[in-house]
């Protein structure tokens, strides 16, 4: 549903960046994604890496809505960060993620279709990573000012107080131990439906978390199966209030 995307990623994420111009926000913060980096085959992906090569609707839409954000920036001087998440997983998420599926499908006994037969790597990056990483960059305000200590790693632009920053676990987890640790917590197997690889897929996401950790002493460290642990606990006291 390409259309769903162009609407809400591009004319949505347009909308709150002409309100944070109009309102002359102090730090506009910008949700993207690691999706962006496409067919890049350099991991871990860093912020300053190419990013032309789009592997899906979706990934376009997003790093369009980053360009579009550099451009206000530009114009209007609004200060703005960018941030690509990397495979947020965790409570509160949307049910029609990955996590909630194999969760639903392996409790009901039903078969979850695992893509590329398994074969997929991801930078899995629990909430309350993506949380406090979010939180500690509230403050550091881009500028047009590069910090001599940021060398060469920083992502901030040359014409605008704008910058990007990558949040992740900076872990390749293997989609078939992230289900395994499923099983394991849950005390049931999954039924597998290995499937062809997704289109517009890619293979392998990791992160690159060196500028956050330099701009705000942070590094996300949630290993994935404490964030399974804790997502099922919570899964299973909302779902059993919700029946």
């Amino acid at each position: 549903k390409p259309r769903t995307y162009l609407s809400s990623n591009i004319m949505g994420t347009y909308n709150i960046i002409e309100l944070a111009h109009k309102i002359k926000i102090k730090h506009l913060m910008i949700a993207s994604s690691s999706s962006v980096y496409g067919a890049n085959k350099k991991t871990p992906y860093s912020e300053n890496d190419s990013v032309k090569l789009q592997m899906s609707i979706y990934a376009s839409t997003k790093l369009a809505t980053e360009s579009i954000a550099h451009s206000y920036s530009h114009i209007w001087k609004t200060p703005t960060t960018v941030l690509r998440f990397f495979t947020v997983y965790g409570p509160w998420g949307r049910p029609d993620m990955a996590l909630f599926k194999f969760t639903k499908s392996i409790l009901e006994k039903k078969k979850i279709d695992i893509y590329n037969k398994g074969n997929l790597y991801r930078d899995f990056t629990y909430i309350d990573d993506i949380v406090k990483g979010v939180s500690s960059l509230i403050t550091k305000i881009p500028n047009y000012k590069k910090n001599p200590s940021l060398n060469k790693i920083d992502s901030l632009s040359t014409v605008a107080p704008f910058r990007i920053v990558n949040i992740g676990n900076s872990k390749k987890i293997k989609l078939l131990d992230f289900i395994k640790a499923f099983e394991n917590s849950l005390g049931k197997k999954a039924l597998r439906n290995y499937m062809p690889m997704q289109k517009g897929d890619v293979k392998t996401t990791l992160s690159d978390t060196t500028l956050l950790k330099k701009l705000t002493g942070y590094s996300p460290r949630t290993n994935y199966k404490i964030g399974i642990k804790k997502f099922l606990e919570w899964y299973l006291n909302y779902y059993s209030k919700k029946s």
